[in-house]
């Protein structure tokens, strides 16, 4: 027995605790094989599942490094049925592989020919192939690559894809010498994408996502099309494409519910892929009809369930997947892996944080005590409007302003998802409010006007989880989100992490209703917080109707 941080137990979890000196160093080496599941206090409960072993197997860790790291951080002897497990399920990516044949075209062979044997019985995957060409090896209907991954995935045998990637029809994309370079993490994750082929980049937000896609355009040179979350985020791309390589604006095309335009490099909504007309996805054919080199899925946890059926189609392309999560909250975490590719690179927030390229975060919980007609309405209330009662309990709207008070002219985004709450805040703040039905036109000028100080006060709606550009903002003021999304509070997050001019830390506030779901919703959100690193503290709304905020320790890392 050693007195290590981690304890590995025999159903596939891990339990780390905090206070340990090993523990930071305990939770990178797990980072990449464990997912987090529980985030108290004092012990945090990792899993380790299939999916995130065969991540952990594509992004070349080994069986024999998983093994090495639960061994030497584990307080107590680790079960000898948990490591044949992780040797055996880490085993099973890649004993069936894509490859391309010169003669026979689009092929899986069978590195085990008892594996091959086996799936070919498997209903759902024996119409996606062709004849048997020799024992290990059959053929495969070049439409069916992304779905028979798909399928074999969901059958236990995840294949790895080596049958290459058209090139698409080249374009020269250069990066532009005008004073700015690649930061080194952001050249490893262009390089470990770029040597897979396909796959998805973890960068925490502010970190310079969009510049890693920008680093494969220029690998790729050929024409590339970008999808993302809405036209604020397209317009953004715009603007970096412009200043960071030699490309033109007549290169450069929109795509969305505004402009139909298809040129070499092609920014389109996730929106208007999903429009149908006449029962069907019109725009999806149409975008499919073109050779691309490269599509770059920005916010792919965002990627909406219809756009997986054009990307089963796209699998001869080169596929880059963008986000600062992994977590889908649908749970398709799967079709990630199989149709855009498994996780070729993953830089915890912490340690971009350390290097200085985000901005440091405090995080604080503040609870309120509802009404008395509130607590009412609460326990009255059918459990789905539970939650829009707690999220909107009036007895928030002094807290937002005695966190104003604290942060005075510091740029503030106050954050929820009830318009007319946020209407109501916005009218008490004399604060502009952005949400769904604002124009883009009105969007982007509020937003400038937020980016150059005008407007130190923004109240926005839930389309502040979608990539927006807003690098001075320092305060975050949480009053509602979607149930427990983790994914939302990565991005919600992420409004405040982009490195400030003067190195100044920014602030995150999430103000939570007391004795509700409200609370436990919070809890689940702030599993991403803790997962990242961060401490939060739980403060009484009392106490912030004083002068300022109570010093109160933080909670050990």
């Amino acid at each position: 027995m050693t007195d290590g941080p981690l304890i590995v137990q025999s159903d596939k979890t891990l339990l780390l605790e905090v206070a340990h000196p090993d523990a930071p160093a305990a939770r990178a080496g797990i980072a990449p094989f464990a997912e987090l599941e529980r985030s108290p206090e004092h012990v945090h409960t990792y899993r380790i599942t299939p999916l995130a072993l065969w991540n952990a197997r594509a992004a070349g860790h080994d069986a024999e490094q998983v093994v090495d790291a639960l061994v030497r951080w584990s307080r107590f002897p680790v079960p000898q049925a948990l490591l044949v497990d992780v040797v055996d399920t880490m085993g099973r990516y890649g004993r069936l592989v894509l490859q391309s044949h010169p003669a026979h075209g689009l092929i899986m062979v069978s590195r085990d020919r008892a594996v091959l044997e086996e799936v070919l019985r498997h209903k759902k995957v024996t119409p996606m192939l062709g004849q048997r060409i020799d024992d290990d090896t059959v053929l495969v209907h070049p439409s069916e690559r992304g779905r028979l991954k798909q399928a074999l995935l969901k059958v236990g045998w995840p294949a790895e894809d080596e049958a290459g990637y058209v090139d698409g029809r080249a374009h020269e994309i250069t990066l532009a010498e005008n004073g700015w370079h690649l930061r080194d993490y952001q050249t490893s994750a262009a390089d470990g994408f770029w040597a897979g082929g396909s796959g998805v980049v973890v960068l925490p937000c502010g970190a310079g996502k969009t510049l890693v896609g920008v680093a494969a355009m220029a690998k790729a040179q050929a024409t590339t099309l970008i999808l993302v979350t809405n036209t604020v985020a397209g317009h953004q791309w715009r603007r970096e494409l412009l200043a960071r390589t030699t490309l033109t604006e007549d290169e450069i095309g929109e795509y969305s519910g505004d402009r139909k335009e298809i040129r070499p490099v092609t920014i389109a909504t996730y929106q208007v892929l999903i429009r149908k007309t006449g029962g069907e996805y019109r725009h999806l054919s149409l975008l499919d009809s073109h050779d691309w080199g490269l599509i770059i899925y920005d916010e792919v946890h965002l990627l909406p369930a219809p756009v997986f059926r054009m990307t089963a189609d796209l699998q001869s392309r080169r596929r880059l997947g963008l986000t600062a999560t992994l977590i889908r909250e649908d749970g398709r975490e799967t079709d990630v892996f199989s149709l855009i590719g498994p996780k070729r690179y993953d830089a915890p927030w912490k340690d971009i944080e350390t290097q200085g390229w985000i901005a440091p975060a405090d995080c604080t919980e503040v609870r309120v005590t509802m009404t008395e007609a509130e607590r009412m309405a609460y326990a009255l209330a059918e459990p789905e409007d539970r939650y829009r009662i707690a999220s909107t309990a009036r007895t928030k709207l002094p807290v937002v302003k005695a966190i104003l008070d604290r942060h005075p002219g510091e740029p503030t985004l106050v954050i929820g998802a009830y318009l007319d709450q946020l209407d109501e805040i916005g009218q008490a703040l004399d604060a502009p409010v952005v949400q769904g039905s604002t124009t883009n036109r009105e969007r982007e000028r509020l937003f400038d006007a937020f980016r150059a100080g005008e407007v130190p006060v923004l109240v926005v709606s839930k389309i502040a989880n979608f990539a927006i550009d807003l690098p001075e903002a320092a305060v975050a003021v949480q009053l509602s989100g979607t149930f427990g999304s983790r994914q939302e509070e990565a991005q919600r997050l992420g409004r405040i992490t982009r490195p400030k001019h003067d190195g100044r830390q920014a602030h995150f506030y999430a103000i939570v209703a007391r004795d509700t779901i409200d609370t436990e919703y919070a809890a689940h959100r702030q599993r991403f917080l803790a997962e990242q690193g961060y401490a939060y503290r739980i403060v009484d709304a009392d106490d912030l109707l004083g002068p300022a905020l109570p010093e109160i320790p933080d909670l050990p890392e």
